[in-house]
């Protein structure tokens, strides 16, 4: 079927939206993919077996695929930390966090890992320098994903028992959870199910069954549920050899609990953008991307003649483009410096990562077609297959050149933004180089021409000019002590600005206060003359 003539939309459940950010997780907490898809079999299978209605179970079944979709929160104060955090949590995964000796030798191990090459009295300096900080650090991260998670699962609208429940993401049986201490049946069904099965399977994967049921065993009481621990030892080994390999794509979706929600077309278009969201809140120099690039995408397709199928799935692309990005360490996507040859393969991989998380459904595989190739060029210098000529469909040159201009106008670590004019001289040179489709780049720059950036913005959420440019730069990764360096003000006053930006916006964490920005598209690019 030719690109753009078919229906974007059509006959997509709600149950495969969140399959394909499962897939998206699996990647973003350094798992294999399929890791979720497998974890949800399990989960439903156990909640089965100790007699859990349909109305638990579809609780269970949304818990063991979204559990981690907030996990993109907070990583770069991680890399910072630890170095490569999806390393790190993949590892991180068999450890049991109430150890506290265990998680001090696993810190030091990562944190040592992470400063190789320092001389030996400079790497004890900073392995007890950052295993001070690490605490504080990750009780921020944890409670930014449980955040996050849920203000992705609201716009999702998967109801308030699912929400309610991936707030409690690190919680324990004994109450020396994350972020709130709850103990015992305070904790939801769904959690307390759904945490046990996933640090089993992360056993189970690295150790054996072996292992992981003498892990549940060991953390009955502690971590877990005793009732739900004793069922798992009884048929556990049974449900993880059965799902040693990945489950079908099919035989998950059946499993779905309950009523099958297909999503209305407004419904779909709200669910790629969470999860553009989803991906930009990575990094602070990628918030607001992807709106950013849908949006000139799709009116750059307009200009050249494209239906309107054919809009509609260019923007859609632009949305989930750089979904693959999650699986790309943020210590490389804040690297400072020049990237090595090794770190440079891994990121001509999100390509490729954005094209496997799309491949399911089918409607989602044609967005794929399009959004895996924004970083191939007409002369094949592009990635991540250095595709070339009619390679490239219509909408995927104009997708290259709305990305290409829209990074331009970003900070990155490496660079500063450009401004507007030297994007566009830039993405002209690639147009008569051959590199990008000159019609796309000529619809691009007329449309980015026409969407001059407004003297002012409506007031949100009651905020105050002082305080939006501050949800800006928090948005973007400033500390309280940047964003008073930046304004000129007291650290005090700025840490009374970013308390009241939290109040007002309904959020606790720098990464609910970015995701909250994009929302509300206020991270206009830098470039582009608006912060």
């Amino acid at each position: 079927m030719p690109e753009g003539q078919s229906e974007p939309g059509a006959s997509v459940r709600l149950a495969e939206v969140i399959g394909a950010l499962s897939i998206a997780t699996d990647l973003a907490m350094g798992q294999p993919m399929a890791f979720m898809l497998r974890s949800c079999a399990i989960s439903v299978e156990l909640g089965s077996a100790l007699g859990y209605e349909d109305a638990e179970l579809a609780r269970i079944y949304y818990q063991a695929l979204l559990r981690y979709v907030g996990c993109n929160a907070e990583t770069d104060a991680l890399a910072a930390i630890f170095g490569d955090e999806l390393v790190m949590r993949r590892d991180f995964a068999t450890v049991d966090g109430g150890n506290v000796a265990a998680v001090m030798r696993f810190a030091a191990r990562h944190i040592s890992r992470a400063a190789a090459g320092e001389g030996r009295l400079r790497m004890a300096g900073i392995v007890a320098q950052r295993l001070l900080a690490a605490p504080g650090i990750t009780r921020t991260a944890f409670t930014a994903h449980c955040e996050v998670v849920q203000r992705l699962a609201e716009r999702l609208e998967l109801g308030p028992h699912v929400i309610a429940a991936l707030g409690q993401l690190y919680e324990r049986w004994d109450g020396r959870g994350l972020p709130n201490g709850l103990r015992g049946e305070a904790i939801a069904p769904a959690v307390r199910l759904v945490s046990l099965v996933q640090d089993a399977l992360a056993i189970h994967d690295v150790h054996g069954a072996g292992d992981a049921l003498a892990a549940v065993r060991e953390r009955r009481g502690g971590a877990y549920d005793p009732r739900i621990a004793d069922r798992f030892r009884e048929i556990g080994a049974v449900l993880l050899a059965r799902y040693a390999n990945e489950p079908s794509w099919d035989e998950v979706l059946q499993l779905e609990p309950g009523a099958r929600v297909v999503l209305s077309d407004d419904r779909l278009d709200r669910a790629c953008l969470a999860m553009a969201d989803f991906a930009d809140i990575k990094s602070p120099y990628s918030a607001g991307h992807s709106r950013g690039v849908a949006e000139l995408a799709a009116g750059a397709a307009a200009r050249c003649g494209m239906s309107g199928a054919g809009v509609t799935a260019v923007r859609r692309a632009g949305l989930v483009h750089d979904i693959g990005s999650v699986g790309i360490s943020s210590a490389i996507w804040s690297k400072p410096g020049p990237l090595t040859a090794t770190e440079w393969e891994r990121v001509r991989l999100h390509g490729y990562f954005t094209e496997r998380i799309l491949a399911r459904p089918a409607a989602f595989a044609r967005l794929g077609a399009i959004a895996t190739h924004h970083h191939e060029r007409i002369d094949g210098s592009g990635y991540h297959r250095a595709a070339r000529g009619n390679a490239l469909s219509a909408g995927a040159r104009v997708l290259a050149a709305s990305d290409a201009y829209r990074a331009m106008l970003e900070a990155r670590s490496y660079r500063p933004a450009r401004s507007r004019d030297e994007a566009a001289s830039e993405l002209r040179r690639d147009a008569r180089a051959g590199r990008l489709d000159a019609d796309a780049v000529a619809a691009v720059l007329d449309h980015a021409g026409d969407r001059a950036p407004a003297a002012s913005r409506p007031h949100i959420a009651g905020l105050t000019d002082r305080e939006l440019e501050v949800l800006r730069l928090i948005a973007r990764g400033q500390s309280t002590k940047a964003v008073a360096a930046r304004l000129g003000i007291a650290a005090k006053t700025a840490d009374n600005h970013v308390q009241s930006v939290y109040a007002k916006t309904g959020v606790s964490t720098r990464a609910g206060a970015a995701l909250f920005a994009m929302e509300h598209g206020v991270l206009e690019p830098a470039g582009a003359g608006v912060e």
